[in-house]
């Protein structure tokens, strides 16, 4: 977790509050990631429920392309990840830089947070997960790390195809990904976790929001349900003091909305490679 808490003894005594306790503090330094409650209010909620219940109407090129009259019977065609929704609705950059959030990864870092990515992920039933990969090995943020801070819009747990995350993971090496399994995971990659080390289910409730280090191996399980989404909106944020980071997510936002452009960093690239785009047919 390089560079990620080196400024946080000087912020501290900046600040006269800390939107999380030293115990949380600990615990995500120590497990590499966090569950927080309340950052959401029931009127977030349903404003966000429904703005991507308006979006997944029709396609916005780049962003959101599905299928509308349903594809191949694969429920992701009809209900793709949307992909930076930022860049072409207001609604979701306001949620992409919601004060609550930004303050809890102002204290998970030491310094203010940039955003950098935002999605928006359906997952309706039947869907495949995503295989367990890293997040910093797409988004490249040098020195230090990213954070992702993963709203669950829908409760998730094992069923629906709730996260999974490896605890202590956070301090590993980036890894090279092996092929996922096409049969259970829409995205091509997958990284091994450690023979003593097991993933675990995140459980969570509506509003619940996931904090979890670049590094944190973590993926999702297959929805086994026949009648229930697991909506989630899922942003990526970087360091202030970062310099560089991969193309794709540039540019970068601070808290009040401003640009920040960081150097690009070539070789980083989206959240997976979904198996489509990677193996046509």
């Amino acid at each position: 977790m390089e560079n990620l808490h080196t400024n946080r003894g000087a912020m501290k005594m900046n600040q006269k509050l800390q939107a999380l306790t030293e115990e949380q503090i600990a615990f995500f330094e120590r497990e590499g990631y966090l569950i927080v409650k309340g950052l959401f209010s029931e009127e977030d909620l349903r404003t966000i429920d429904d703005t991507f219940e308006e979006i997944s109407r029709y396609p916005v090129p780049g962003h959101f392309e599905p299928v509308l009259d349903g594809g191949d019977g694969d429920p992701l065609k009809r209900y793709p990840r949307v992909m930076h929704p930022h860049r072409f609705n207001e609604t979701a950059k306001q949620y992409m830089l919601h004060k609550p959030v930004m303050e809890v990864l102002a204290d998970l870092y030491g310094e203010e947070a940039l955003a950098a990515q935002s999605m928006f992920y359906y997952k309706p039933p039947g869907s495949r997960g995503q295989a367990l990969h890293q997040d910093n090995f797409y988004l490249k943020v040098e020195p230090g790390n990213c954070i992702a801070a993963w709203t669950a819009i829908d409760a998730a747990d094992e069923e629906n195809g709730g996260l999974l995350v490896v605890p202590k993971t956070s301090e590993l090496e980036i890894s090279c990904p092996e092929l996922a399994d096409s049969n259970e995971s829409f995205t091509t990659h997958y990284v091994k976790p450690p023979k003593d080390q097991k993933a675990i289910p995140a459980v969570m409730d509506r509003g619940d929001v996931l904090f979890f280090n670049g590094n944190l191996i973590h993926g999702s399980y297959r929805n086994k349900t026949k009648d229930r989404f697991r909506r989630a909106f899922i942003c990526h944020y970087a360091n202030a003091s970062a310099t560089h980071i991969g193309t794709h997510y540039r540019p970068l936002f601070r808290a009040d909305g401003a640009e920040v452009d960081l150097e690009p960093n070539p070789d980083g690239g989206p959240c997976g490679i979904e198996f489509e785009m990677a193996y046509p047919h």
